[in-house]
């Protein structure tokens, strides 16, 4: 039986918090607000919503790739953003597109554009829709937009072709994460790239978003991935050389990755593959404090020894996953490779940690602090659609800094965010950071902040924090996404962030291939 995902929430249907998980998630809030009880609502079933009638509906020769059925519509209308999941709970499905279209291959897909085009109708494309920054909900633009159409790629879901000579393989873009480790590993092959989303994601959406992966250090983009991509456009397919490396101009790949759906849709990619890691090591180590542990980063990176995995997280953070008391900072250390054992690089590792006051968690201690993080990290999507009824502003946001920027850039933003709280709130709050990925000038900073908020202005009250947060970031030298993406969530910001000469470049480069404006309206950059 096919899994059906949630219209409301993350994943699959059936799958949520355990009584346990919401359990500790609401004894935390509990204690960090000091309430007894919420204020909760209930989340409206499918049959409950009204959407609004289809304004357009497909042609005979697309109908069947083609829907206007509740369920996909409904599932189409949000990506998975705090205001996402509040507009779910309040069954606000004003944005929901009219049709959906599944197609199978790069002939359909261009079929779909050509009618959109013709209407004119926007178009969103759509791979897993786990967006965070409000990228993928449909937006009309101007007056003469009748309707709105999502293209949703996840029947290309295959591996096309393996060059195992190369170590590349030609995947379609609407596969998910899952699908495509699967289909590799017969190969002893993998695409190494694991983004939380990872399960619900898929190679076009993490391309399209510039997505970061697991990994700390070294290839921590998909960007280090590509070799060429196929796009479909309004005025055709792009189709770039596949190459090792190239120096004849600006690359055209790096044109459509990031671009984020508003230039048109990459339906296949080349990408370099590695072998499958046989050898791994790892450790859990304690700092006395968080920028104790920051220093030790900076010099495990500067040393050119590239875990795999070089996460911190401050003491708050370590006790809200339960990986720790919330009295010491948490490294979270790994290597893996698949051509020699790794013990002598882990022994490196941990005497330049101990340098800085870095104390190993005993080996025998099970599970390790590292393994609770790592729990707490893949089963953290799933307590927002738990929260968001409760009133519980939880969120998230990241950035880039150098290293000589980072204290001054995490002071203003911890002091800028919890005062946003307060004002927004009336009650005081908490904001916490980790230490995602690593390079060698410097970190990049992944803060969460929770607050009570109240229902009716919940978009209101998480705006005004998320602004102020923003404002402190972009002020600060700090960069307003570091791989959660633009979105519309991030333009205001973005918008300053990027050159005035850019912006014009990117907007002809939207004119030439989009000049109708179709694709993604709002995102990026203005029809």
């Amino acid at each position: 039986m096919t899994r059906r995902r949630k219209v409301y929430g993350w994943g699959y249907q059936g799958e949520s918090l355990t009584a346990e998980e919401e359990g500790a998630a609401l004894a935390n809030f509990h204690r960090l607000f000091g309430v007894d009880r919420f204020e909760e609502r209930p989340i409206p079933a499918l049959e409950a919503i009204r959407l609004p009638a289809p304004r357009i509906g497909p042609p005979s020769s697309l109908g069947t790739i083609c829907s206007t059925g509740a369920y996909d519509r409904a599932l189409h209308s949000f990506g998975k953003s705090y205001p996402d999941t509040v507009r779910g709970l309040e069954a606000d499905y004003a944005a929901t597109p009219d049709v959906v279209a599944y197609p199978r291959s790069e002939s359909e897909v261009a079929a779909v554009i050509d009618w959109a085009g013709s209407i004119p109708a926007s178009i969103t494309p759509f791979g897993g829709g786990s967006s965070v920054v409000g990228g993928v909900a449909p937006a009309l633009w101007g007056d003469g937009c009748k309707g709105a159409v999502t293209l949703d790629l996840s029947r290309m879901d295959q591996v096309l072709e393996i060059d195992p000579v190369s170590r590349a393989a030609c995947i379609a873009g609407g596969i998910f994460g899952p699908a495509l480790e699967e289909q590799l590993r017969p190969h002893g092959l993998t695409l190494r790239h694991f983004p939380q989303s990872f399960e619900h994601s898929t190679l076009g959406g993490w391309i399209a978003t510039r997505s970061g992966g697991h990994y700390a250090t070294l290839h921590t983009h998909i960007d280090d991935f590509v070799e060429s991509l196929s796009v479909v456009t309004p005025r055709g397919v792009v189709k770039t050389r596949r190459l090792p490396a190239s120096g004849a101009g600006p690359s055209p790949d790096r044109l459509f990755i990031g671009s984020e759906g508003t230039l048109g849709v990459i339906t296949e990619a080349w990408m370099r593959l590695t072998p499958l890691p046989r050898f791994r090591a790892g450790a859990s180590l304690w700092f006395p404090d968080f920028f104790a542990a920051a220093a030790a980063v900076r010099a495990l990176v500067q040393a050119g020894l590239s875990p795999a995995n070089c996460r911190i997280l401050d003491p708050g953070e370590a006790r809200n996953t339960g990986a720790g008391d919330g009295q010491a900072a948490l490294m979270v250390l790994g290597f893996e490779g698949w051509d020699q054992p790794l013990a002598e690089l882990l022994a490196r590792a941990l005497a330049l940690a101990a340098d800085y006051g870095g104390r190993q968690e005993q080996p025998e201690v099970r599970p390790s602090a590292g393994e609770k993080w790592r729990t707490a990290f893949i089963r953290m999507p799933y307590a927002r659609e738990r929260m968001v009824p409760r009133a519980i502003i939880s969120d998230t946001f990241e950035t880039a800094v150098t290293w000589e920027g980072f204290k001054a850039l995490h002071a203003a933003v911890t002091r800028a965010t919890l005062d946003a709280i307060r004002e927004a709130t009336g009650r005081p709050g908490q904001i916490t950071c980790r230490i995602t990925h690593v390079y060698p000038d410097g970190p990049a900073p992944y803060f969460s902040f929770h607050a009570l908020g109240r229902h009716g202005v919940l978009i209101e009250q998480w705006r005004a924090i998320k602004s102020a947060a923003s404002e402190a970031l972009l002020a600060q030298g700090g960069t307003i996404t570091h791989h959660h993406a633009v979105g519309r969530d991030h333009r205001p910001w973005y918008d300053r962030q990027r050159p005035d000469l850019f912006a014009a470049a990117l907007g002809a480069a939207k004119a030439a291939l989009d000049p109708g404006g179709l694709f993604n309206p709002g995102v990026l950059i203005d029809p």
